[in-house]
């Protein structure tokens, strides 16, 4: 029996965010996931499917732990986890004086790799699955860490960091290089497996107007593609692109004019934008990623969720990692209500946990394919413990309402909270150590069946 055609049952606490953002979500008390060839046959209360079940169909049974679509993070970079929590800088200090020297070692395939594993560990183990990665300008960089994505068998999507100047010397290349190295990593990676490639201009003022129209080329060569860059994080930052691009009326105008704006691209951050550049991303279908951690942290800014939705933005919510300073999308989503409090908004826990699954899934333009828990999507999902920590459990004996339940988890859970995390119905992280990765046993004795309790013992 080949990996992909095991069937599972995954029993628990089961929810999904069907709707929008501020609708209720689906949740069967006592629910089932079935899994087969990778993805959802089924989902359901426990009561109705499991009388219907293959005597053959291996059961894991969660209890009382919830079971949802596994997280989903928009923006993060993978050559910044050794920098994470670097002290008292704002952003374009704490590029060149942490990000670049860091990057810079990248040439070396194994820093990457080591890098990439490392990466991927700790989105699993904090209930990730699928995330929009920047690697770094060496092409090196962007193998090893598909080549870890694809050996886990995960969703992501990820590119090559094109920039052309302002950055040290080991980390530029030129317009026809990024170009090229980037068309050479397209032809390589996109599509294989459960594998995206993102078009990666850093940002505009690393690029040259050569390189961007070098960008809009390729672009408009792969209509289907990803974009991911940065947009607006700080005022400096933002004065800076006014110098490099005089011609420009605002910072979005210099992505709109080397086709750049469109749907499927994601923006980091995008705090500080003006009416017609909210209109603009509105009308293109792009996207603005709120990373509320690293905003605090490098002291940015206040993101405008209100003001985004109102324009008719995708919002995604994101960790931003290494200028953000938590891999758990729970912190993350903690400090986005922390953010839109001091706006005067409010996130509530079904918009956030909407947010981290559906809205990432549409945000990034993925919502075909995960982010929910239906027949047909791909089976990722993550389990969690509402009752994780003495604190959490404390909590939960006044928790009387759903949302309540998820708004302590939100606020006070982190990785802890991560029972388990499923890439295509495979148990991919366990918090007592335990993956299942390819090439899997056999799935045992028909009717196995494993508890929760079980499921944690060391094997």
């Amino acid at each position: 029996m080949t990996d992909a055609s095991r069937r599972i049952a995954i029993k628990g606490r089961v929810l999904s965010f069907d709707g929008g953002p501020t609708d209720r979500p689906t949740l069967h008390e006592e629910g089932i996931v079935l899994v087969e060839n990778g993805v959802v046959a089924a989902v359901g209360a426990a009561s109705e499917i499991a009388p219907h079940l293959d005597p053959e169909v291996r059961v894991v049974d969660h209890h009382r732990h919830l079971v949802m679509p596994g997280f989903i993070d928009p923006h993060l970079h993978m050559p910044q986890t050794q920098v994470i929590g670097s002290f008292g800088t704002e952003l374009m200090e704490w590029l060149s004086k942490y990000t670049f020297p860091e990057e810079s070692r990248y040439g070396d395939y194994d820093v990457s790799r080591a890098a990439s594993t490392f990466l991927v560990d700790e989105l699993l183990r904090n209930g990730t699955t699928t995330a929009g990665v920047y690697c770094t300008s060496h092409p090196g960089s962007v193998e090893a860490f598909f080549s870890e994505a694809e050996r886990r068998q995960l969703r992501m999507v990820a590119g090559k960091v094109m920039m052309d100047r302002n950055a040290p010397p080991r980390l530029l290349d030129t317009p026809e290089r990024g170009y090229e190295e980037s068309k050479a990593l397209i032809q390589r990676w996109h599509g294989v497996g459960r594998l995206e490639y993102a078009i990666t201009p850093r940002f505009a003022p690393t690029s040259t107007d050569a390189q961007l129209t070098a960008t809009g080329l390729l672009a408009a060569e792969h209509p289907d593609l990803h974009i991911q860059t940065h947009l607006s994080e700080n005022h400096g930052e933002i004065a800076f692109v006014a110098e490099l691009f005089p011609w420009a009326s605002d910072y979005t105008a210099v992505y709109e004019r080397f086709g750049l704006v469109r749907r499927k691209a994601m923006f980091g951050h995008a705090i500080h934008l003006g009416e017609r550049e909210m209109a603009a991303l509105g009308q293109a279908e792009a996207s603005a990623i709120f990373c509320p951690t690293s905003n605090l942290f490098l002291g940015s800014g206040l993101f405008d969720l209100a003001g985004a939705r109102a324009a008719g933005i995708k919002v995604g919510l994101a960790t931003d990692i290494g200028g953000g300073t938590s891999y758990s999308m729970l912190r993350t989503a903690a400090e986005a209500y922390k953010v839109l409090a001091l706006r005067g908004q409010k996130l509530t826990a079904f918009e956030a946990f909407h947010m981290m699954t559906a809205g990432n899934a549409e945000a990034m333009g993925l919502s075909d394919r995960i982010g929910r828990i239906r027949p047909g999507m791909e089976a990722d999902l993550v389990v969690l413990d509402t009752h994780a920590t003495a604190a959490l459990s404390w909590r939960m004996e006044r928790v009387q309402s759903l949302d309540e339940e998820l708004f302590a988890l939100m606020t006070m859970g982190d990785d802890r909270s991560v029972v388990a995390t499923y890439a295509l119905g495979r148990r991919v992280h366990d918090r007592r150590a335990f993956q299942e990765t390819p090439p899997l046993p056999p799935s045992g004795a028909p009717g196995l069946s494993f508890s929760a309790e079980e499921m944690e013992q060391p094997q």
